[in-house]
């Protein structure tokens, strides 16, 4: 399978990255097809060569079948070379778990139930 992602480059602490197309086989900074643009994440978000993407190449290998990156997904979909994808739900880790939750449904009931009191 052909996957569009970034290959890392750069100094330690000064990354720089090449967008490529590769086999999804192949190691992240290994043996690729062909090398279709740069992000280079120290610049500012509106400077122009932030991200470089040569737009017919990607359109081509994205209708060869090639499938890009999360990240890669995102600059595409802000160049409009492709719809954005569907954001995955967010997990409940963080939120208290389901006694927790009731003891605080009930707090806020007695505190409701308590300005209902001394208002009326």
């Amino acid at each position: 399978m052909l996957a569009i992602r970034m290959t890392r480059h750069g100094t330690k602490k000064r990354p720089f990255f090449h967008i490529v197309v590769a086999d999804s086989r192949s190691p992240r900074d290994g043996r690729f097809i062909e090398k279709l643009g740069t992000y280079n994440p120290l610049l500012p978000r509106e400077h122009a060569t932030r991200i470089t993407l040569d737009k017919e190449r990607i359109a081509h290998w994205l209708k060869v079948g090639a499938q890009p990156s999360d990240r890669v997904a995102k600059f595409l979909s802000n160049a409009e070379l492709m719809k954005p994808r569907e954001r995955r739900e967010q997990t409940k880790k963080n939120q208290p778990r389901a006694k927790a939750q009731e003891r605080m449904k009930a707090a806020a009931a007695a505190a409701e139930a308590g300005k209902e009191a001394a208002a009326g």
